[in-house]
């Protein structure tokens, strides 16, 4: 079977960890998980990173992105206390000084289209930080978020691509594979990466079939939905 790899997610507002569900970010409330309260970010990480077995957790500062502050004191806490771990953090970057404030951190920038008001900033980015950023590829229920370009040219695509169906986050109702399928044709041998709607393993399954190399999770982690033996399998 293909392979995939799994990249919790940790969804961050006001200083906690929040449950991420169906894109409507002003209705998230507190996570209820078993690795910790909402209020220990890093408890939670821990306990995701050894739920997955990964090296590399996904920090969205929803703050960040909504323009109302940050949680940049909390991910540098992160930082410092998860040695080993890989953190890409989606703090709405929308061009290279914002990446640069939060560049000390050593974190993988991950770019959110629905960040970017047109193609100048990207390329912009791209130009200064290269093979370092990943591209997020934003969509609501109204379809693509972002400049145009950036979704039907795959020349401005990085290595790696995160496509992001923001009301199947959290949501139970699966990933979207006709929409992965038409990202990772044009992708070629770019990693592609898929976020919202993954339930249990034969959902990572179906994905690593229709060709993404990694899936980003949270809810099925926290319920317990996916298990270690099944992520070691698919790994």
């Amino acid at each position: 079977m293909t392979s995939i790899s799994i990249i919790p997610v940790l969804d961050l507002k006001d200083g906690h960890v929040v449950h991420a569900k169906g894109g409507k970010r002003g209705a998230y409330g507190p996570i209820e998980s078993p690795f910790g309260g909402a209020e220990d970010p890093i408890a939670i990480a821990r306990g995701l990173l050894q739920a997955s077995g990964a090296d590399t957790v996904y920090v969205a500062d929803l703050d960040a992105i909504g323009g109302s502050g940050n949680n940049f004191e909390l991910c540098r806490a992160l930082a410092d206390h998860l040695h080993g771990t890989t953190l890409w953090i989606d703090a709405g970057f929308s061009d290279v000084s914002d990446c640069l404030f939060w560049l000390p951190l050593g974190a993988t920038l991950v770019i959110g289209s629905e960040s970017l008001e047109d193609i100048d900033p990207w390329e912009d980015i791209r130009s200064t930080f290269g093979k370092s950023v990943v591209l997020s590829l934003d969509f609501d229920g109204d379809g693509f978020r972002g400049p145009g370009q950036l979704q039907s040219d795959p020349n401005l695509w990085p290595e790696k691509l995160i496509v992001i169906s923001l009301p199947r986050v959290g949501a139970g109702s699966g990933p979207d594979l006709e929409r992965l399928a038409a990202i990772c044709g044009p992708a070629g041998d770019r990693s592609v990466i898929v976020g919202g709607g993954v339930r249990d393993a034969g959902d990572l399954a179906a994905l690593a079939r229709s060709g993404a190399s990694g899936a980003l999770v949270a809810t099925a982690l926290h319920s317990g939905a996916i298990t270690q033996k099944e992520i070691a399998a698919l790994a």
